[in-house]
């Protein structure tokens, strides 16, 4: 009983407290007790807080039963990624340099949540300051793949995903300045949104600023859909919010794809696949064209952004650096400073070229959008790999957005894009297609992924004799 209710949708979970069939309190133990058994292996939490869990959930049992819940998703255990503030927990960042004093607000999101009757579990890992593609920190030590404990989940939000693939709560808050929510949905088997820059509010933001979006990583596209319109929305304390835009971001999530023009591009003019990934791809996409899109393969004449990139993602980790003392950087994780030092040493007219650049790059995307209603890519270029390292052990690569060359292009431009399971590989692990919209076209890249998920349905991994 107690893993057949954590495999639950949010959407059947709150049918069933309708019914009163089923109380949040009963999903919450189990969501506690399932955390206790799965989290020494998988490491995919760095704090639980069992007993405001059960508070909370004793509140909403109360409200189902007297006929008034919060809202949508009340009683649905949800979990924070460790980069958000939570009031009253710590906001740790994956950095042994961070104060551990709790916070004393909530993140936009989380209040957004809390109001609608979320019960916060606890708050997941991330590598430190969310810098890079794989989930290990010096504060958390590291985070494992739901399919494989020997090998890495992604990041930076892989708590999240793992604790979403082994249904340790139903809907998971991540973060995504890169590819941190997509690339280990990706890795996990899971689904991941990063949406619209503004669409989801921040407070505070990252250093990143208009590269760091908010969004969720769920087991289901309409638990994406559900928690997005959920947390959506402006928030006094973020400069960057949009106006109240009121989405049911759930209506017309089965619509289908029949009529739509969607362009797929294996590697965007620069990525490089491996075969195995490309199959699983190919094959996605011919489900989508049977389900009656319109697909036309295209070629991208595209540089690698990287070169825009790269040099934004050092500013904003120097912001971060700049301000600690020697004893803090002694105990940063190498690789970050390093990637931070040459962000020390930009020019406010070097940075201001760098983002004519990323203007220029993202209104190419924008005007693709004129004649495709979306574009499909690979999530990923691999599959996961052994823990431990940046890049697949034995590769000529040196830095984890080599393999990860699809994601941090759709953060310059700020469009939503989904991480989408789409199959299994040779080696028994989950593969990934991405999705990608203009602008606010956030409802029509949920409803694609939708029409893929129903044509075929996303797989939970195995869980580990040992682990049980």
């Amino acid at each position: 009983m107690t893993d057949e209710v954590l495999t639950m949708s949010a959407i059947d979970l709150v049918a069933r407290y309708r019914a009163k069939t089923l109380s949040p309190v009963e999903v919450t133990a189990a969501a506690v007790e399932r955390i206790g058994r799965l989290n020494p292996v998988y490491n995919a939490f760095v704090l639980v807080d069992p007993e405001r869990a059960a508070a909370d959930a004793r509140a909403s049992e109360r409200r189902w039963q007297a006929g008034a819940p919060a809202g949508p998703i009340d009683g649905v255990p949800a979990t924070v990624k460790d980069l958000v503030a939570v009031k009253g927990w710590p906001t740790r960042r994956g950095s042994r340099t961070t104060d551990p004093a709790p916070a004393t607000e909530d993140g936009p999101p989380v209040a957004r949540m809390r109001a609608l009757g979320a019960v916060f579990l606890g708050k997941t890992t991330t590598c430190e300051f969310g810098w890079k593609g794989v989930t290990d920190s010096p504060l958390t030590g590291v985070t494992r793949n739901p399919w494989n404990p020997d090998l890495t989940p992604g990041g930076s939000s892989g708590g999240a995903a793992v604790a979403a693939a082994l249904c340790m709560g139903t809907l998971h808050l991540a973060t995504d300045g890169g590819g941190s929510i997509r690339i280990p949905a990706g890795f996990s088997g899971v689904f991941g949104f990063k949406p619209t820059f503004g669409v989801v509010s921040v407070h505070p933001h990252s250093p990143a600023l208009t590269l760091w979006h908010q969004g969720p990583i769920t087991r289901t596209v309409g638990d994406a859909a559900r928690m997005l319109t959920a947390m959506a929305g402006p928030d006094v304390r973020d400069f960057y919010a949009l106006p109240e835009r009121p989405v049911d971001y759930g209506e017309g999530l089965d619509r289908g794809v029949t009529g739509l023009r969607i362009a797929y591009s294996r590697t965007l003019g620069y990525g490089r696949v491996d075969p195995d990934v490309a199959r699983l791809v190919d094959a996605a996409v011919a489900v989508l064209a049977r389900l009656g899109a319109r697909v036309e393969e295209i070629e991208l004449a595209s540089d690698d952004p990287i070169t825009i990139m790269q040099p934004l993602w050092s500013v904003a980790l120097a912001v971060g650096v700049a301000p600690m003392t020697a004893a803090q950087r002694a105990m940063v994780d190498p690789p970050l400073l390093d990637l931070a030092k040459p962000g020390l040493h930009t020019s406010a007219l070097e940075y201001r070229r760098l983002e004519r650049q990323r203007e220029a790059f993202a209104r190419r995307f924008a005007l693709l959008h004129q004649t495709y209603d979306l574009l499909v890519t690979p999530q990923l270029a691999t599959t996961a790999f052994a823990v431990n390292h940046e890049v697949p052990p034995g590769s000529a690569l040196t830095h984890w957005w080599e393999w990860s060359p699809f994601t941090y292009p759709f953060n310059l431009t700020q469009q939503p894009a989904a991480a989408v399971p789409c199959g299994i590989s040779d080696a028994g692990l989950p593969g990934a297609m991405q999705i990608v919209g203009a602008k606010f076209a956030d409802a029509l890249v949920l409803q694609a992924a939708r029409a893929f998920e129903m044509a075929q349905p996303f797989r939970l991994p195995p869980i580990s004799e040992e682990a049980m």
